[in-house]
């Protein structure tokens, strides 16, 4: 079963994430089984939210409850950490990292959160409401990444939550147009506005070709404010041992490079899904190493001011929780 469940997980991120699937492969045996356990289960909720499988070939099944989803899985989700046996080889994986590296349950319901965002149709006014979805998709994945890796320091933690913000904003700016053709939007609405988007465009005609001009601008913008997140994390990469900092650094940079041809491709950034090549892949591995040996030498920087900050750290989340004004 031990076998079989790696088996699983190794399978899922190779079709569902190629990005980390890299990256992961940098990792020490004990800390990539956990990884990849940890990724599967994450894809598996959110196929089972979207009716997919490993992110694609949706179903069409147009009786598919999301609402009824959603409740099976944090009934799945209170099973798992109460001992009792998963059959789902996701959540069967899940329980071992939960065991294995004592997961908080509050980060597990945290992710679950951000598939309710989805299936009740939330919607993004303001830049803090974005992030705040980011956080529950993305962010608290960093800070379970982090601690199957072995961090404990918050300070540390804290980089690993900004980083899953950054990737999670980069997405968002590659995927606008693909997302807003299955009705979703997660850009600041007012952020669509500033950029000529009037306020009666339906989130469907987003994905028209006449809106293409302003939605590289919002893109260019999303790119931009992931930028210190992405600085952040920079910083925390001296707290996790070697192996697991080259692995860090190397996605941190793959990542990053989606984000910066997004914005060079500025109108034709949708023609195709952004991707990085196996030849720019291997040069931010190597990169991605050299930043890890030198964290081992170098005192990590301060945080950025003004980042959104995590549950549990001085403010709540949600909107106002960076501590700024500004949409």
């Amino acid at each position: 079963m031990s076998t079989d469940l790696l088996a699983h997980a190794t399978e899922t991120i190779a079709v569902g994430s190629k990005s980390f699937a890299a990256a992961a492969r940098l990792f020490e045996p004990r800390v990539r089984r956990s990884v990849l356990m940890l990724y599967a289960w994450c894809r598996h909720c959110d196929d089972v939210i979207d009716d997919q499988e490993l992110g694609f070939n949706n179903t069409g099944n147009t009786a598919h409850d999301a609402s009824a989803a959603l409740a099976m899985l944090e009934q799945q989700t209170a099973r798992a950490y109460a001992g009792e046996p998963m059959t789902e080889p996701a959540f069967a994986a899940f329980q071992e990292v939960v065991r294995n590296h004592h997961i908080a349950q509050r980060y597990a319901l945290d992710h679950l959160a951000g598939f309710a965002m989805d299936v009740h149709d939330a919607r993004y006014e303001t830049r803090d409401d974005t992030l705040r979805y980011c956080y529950h998709v993305a962010g608290v994945v960093g800070l379970m990444m982090a601690q199957i890796m072995g961090a404990q320091d918050d300070a540390v933690l804290d980089r690993a939550c900004d980083l899953g913000i950054a990737f999670q904003l980069t997405n968002i700016a590659r995927d606008i147009v693909e997302d807003a053709r299955i009705g979703r939007c997660y850009v600041p609405a007012v952020w669509l506005r500033e950029a000529g988007i009037a306020a009666e465009v339906t989130i469907a005609e987003l994905a028209l070709p006449e809106h293409r001009a302003a939605l590289a601008r919002v893109a260019a913008r999303l790119v931009a404010h992931a930028e210190p997140y992405y600085q952040s994390a920079d910083g925390g990469i001296h707290g996790l041992p070697l192996r697991s900092a080259w692995a860090i650094a190397t996605a941190h940079g793959v990542y990053r490079q989606i984000g910066i041809d997004v914005r060079a491709r500025g109108v034709h950034a949708w023609d195709q899904r952004v991707s990085t090549s196996k030849l720019t892949k291997l040069r931010l591995l190597a990169s991605g190493g050299v930043q890890a040996l030198v964290s081992r030498l170098t005192k990590a920087p301060a945080r950025p001011p003004g980042l959104w900050q995590r549950p549990g750290r001085d403010r709540p989340a949600g909107p106002g929780a960076t501590g700024a004004t500004a949409p």
